[in-house]
C-alpha cells in the first residue's frame, strides 16, 4: 500500500499484523493508519505498531520516485 504523507510517499504491506485485517481500508491521518477492524493503529513511515491490539510492526518497503514513475522494492 503506498501512502502520501506531507508529500512523501512510503510503501506498507497491505495487512493488519493482529487479524490481516486490510489497511488501505482504514483512515490515514498524518502518518498514522488506522486498521478498521479493531482499531489498531500503524506509522506508515515506520511500520511501526503504535496501539493495541497490534504489537507487530507492518512491513515496509523502499519507494524510489523517478519524474512521474513510482518504484517500490519488494
Amino acid at each position: 500500500m503506498l501512502c502520501n504523507v506531507a508529500g512523501t510517499l512510503y510503501a506498507i504491506e497491505d495487512v493488519c499484523t493482529h487479524d490481516g485485517g486490510e489497511l488501505d481500508q482504514g483512515e490515514l491521518d498524518g502518518c498514522r493508519i488506522m486498521c478498521p477492524r479493531h482499531g489498531a493503529y500503524f506509522d506508515v513511515t515506520t511500520g511501526a505498531a503504535l496501539t493495541l491490539p497490534a504489537i507487530v510492526p507492518v512491513e515496509t518497503f523502499p519507494v524510489r520516485v523517478e519524474g512521474d514513475d513510482v518504484y517500490v522494492e519488494a
